[in-house]
């Protein structure tokens, strides 16, 4: 783009002169100012262009969109591309070789073509300027910190369980964030995760860090990840260690190319906050992409706690997953609680570390033991908090309770949230532990089942889940809270298979009624009994129909 201030040939023409000159005395060069209208429609992005010579050694680039009603984003490419994204603060951008301003790339500074990206996120007042100055120095004013290459660390833990963190977690590397590293693991910590993904905004620098935090914890995990954050909806690349081209509507840069790029990292495209539509509170927030189902890897159903004021949003977000799945995706549910300010934060939606918590049954507590959680559908979410009631869904043959008393791996189970399953006939079962005087109840493609009372910590809750005679049926268990969704499992998928598992008929008392799990009332396990009648009178049915033929 031409600065518009005055002719760019004359500008860069003296930028590199000053910068020449400079050199040769060892001072630096005067700042290139930049002061002109954004450009009216078009896309979301535009680029001011300005030259670097050869003997640059520092790069710092103050901006400012010159109004209190106007909101514009600023980042930084240099001829080999990306070099950090500010977004909307005012903090100037200073790179070099060994040192960066947070969100930017320390490296070395190439000569050539640089320019600075701007977006359009807000302009309401019109005509709407900004004021860009560019300094280039050929001694560096920035200190360098220590960073290191991201490499994953080994396994904190080795066994198959369920892992609890945080999907959606900002650190100072977001640079409307404060928190620092430190202080996000305290916090987790102190709430009982083990594991927090930090998806700060368009960049990648967080994970410069996380080396040397892991080797202080050496317990706890840090999984890489993006806030893939657009103007019409934001995204989490769970896992994402390069940068993905955020600018939509640039040539070439998509929402499905952005999906593929994810995907090619080994990561996962998730939905954040789908349904979030607060207006300036929020720019972008609600999901508003067109985007293919079979691309997406996680739907945020919970973002914030819900005592913080996601209770206006998460059965809205709840329903948008389950559109989704509709459409014959198997998406699992996630859940992430935004936070920026390590739980300091006050105000309208106050968000804090762990609320919601996203549990991800794994082999292993690693990236990518979590990461293979997750694109297997292995989740449980915790709408408000890490106290929430667990919810643990199995698929089994045998109408009675786990054989181990604690109900993980149960000897029995055949089946758990996001494995497809052909069966004939199979119990579904749901253990909920710390939820006496919540309900729980199945939910079957969308539609919920009746809920029971739970009475008992740990209580059983299961029902006779007949295959489907055509296509797959999704099974999820959820908790409740006042009638509403706290606890929400991702599916088990159910086909019907000939050949496949058949659901034992549950054992009889003496005055006929089923004999019930511990916590399960004998009248709706009775429920059970006589459905398993019915399914077999059918079958019986359809046999003798077929040897008629």
């Amino acid at each position: 783009m031409r600065p518009l201030s005055r002719p760019r040939s004359t500008l860069l023409a003296a930028a590199v002169a000053c910068a020449a000159l400079s050199s040769a005395n060892g001072s630096a060069a005067a700042p290139i100012v930049y002061e002109a209208e954004v450009p009216a429609g078009g896309p979301d992005h535009f680029f001011v262009d300005f030259d670097v010579p050869p003997g640059t050694a520092e790069v710092e680039v103050r901006h400012d969109d010159l109004s209190e009603a106007n909101i514009l984003d600023f980042g930084l490419d240099d001829p080999n591309g990306y070099r950090g994204w500010g977004g909307g603060t005012t903090e100037p951008i200073v790179v070099n070789e060994a040192a960066a301003s947070r969100a930017y790339v320390p490296g070395p500074i190439p000569a050539g073509r640089w320019r600075v990206i701007v977006g359009k996120a807000k302009v309401v007042e019109s005509p709407a300027r900004y004021r860009i100055e560019v300094e280039l120095r050929t001694t560096p004013t920035l200190a360098p910190i220590d960073r290191r290459a991201y490499i994953p660390p080994p396994p904190r833990k080795t066994e198959t369980r369920y892992y609890a963190g945080d999907l959606h977690v900002h650190s100072r590397e977001s640079t409307d964030a404060s928190a620092t590293l430190e202080e996000n693991i305290a916090l987790a910590k102190q709430r009982g995760l083990e594991w927090l993904e930090i998806s700060d905004h368009n960049t990648i620098t967080q994970l410069d860090f996380f080396d040397a935090i892991h080797e202080k914890e050496p317990g706890f995990l840090l999984i890489p990840g993006i806030e893939y954050t657009t103007y019409a909806g934001h995204a989490n690349a769970i896992g994402a260690t390069k940068f993905v081209d955020h600018k939509i509507g640039q040539p070439g840069v998509t929402i499905e190319g952005a999906a593929d790029a994810v995907r090619a990292q080994g990561a996962i495209l998730s939905i954040n906050h789908p349904v979030l539509d607060i207006g300036d509170l929020c720019i972008g927030c609600a999901w508003k992409h067109d985007l293919d189902p079979s691309k997406i890897g996680g739907v945020e159903i919970g973002t914030l706690g819900i005592t913080a004021g996601a209770q206006l949003f998460s059965e809205r977000a709840i329903a948008f997953w389950d559109a989704l799945l509709d459409r014959g995706a198997k998406i699992p549910a996630l859940g992430g609680s935004d936070d920026h300010r390590a739980g300091t934060a006050t105000g309208l939606f106050p968000a804090k570390i762990g609320s919601p918590t996203t549990l991800v049954r794994a082999s292993e507590l690693s990236t990518q033991g979590i990461l293979d959680g997750i694109k297997k559908g292995a989740t449980v979410v915790k709408l408000d908090g890490p106290d929430d009631a667990m919810v643990e869904l199995e698929a089994t043959t045998r109408p009675t309770q786990p054989t181990r008393p604690d109900g993980r791996d149960s000897d029995d189970a055949l089946a758990f949230p996001g494995d497809s399953l052909g069966v004939r006939t199979i119990y579904l079962r749901a253990k909920v532990t710390n939820g006496v005087g919540q309900t729980v109840r199945f939910v079957k493609n969308g539609k919920p089942e009746d809920a029971v009372a739970v009475t008992s910590d740990p209580f059983f809750h299961v029902v006779l889940a007949p295959a489907p005679e055509q296509g797959e049926d999704r099974w999820r268990a959820e908790a409740l809270v006042d009638d509403r969704p706290r606890t929400v499992t991702s599916h088990v998928w159910l086909r019907r298979d000939p050949a496949g598992p058949e659901a034992e008929a549950p054992a009889s008392s003496d005055d006929g009624c089923g004999v019930a799990p511990d916590g399960q009332t004998p009248t709706s396990w009775l429920g059970v009994t006589l459905a398993a009648i019915a399914i077999a009178l059918l079958r019986s049915r359809a046999d003798k129909k077929l040897r008629r033929r």
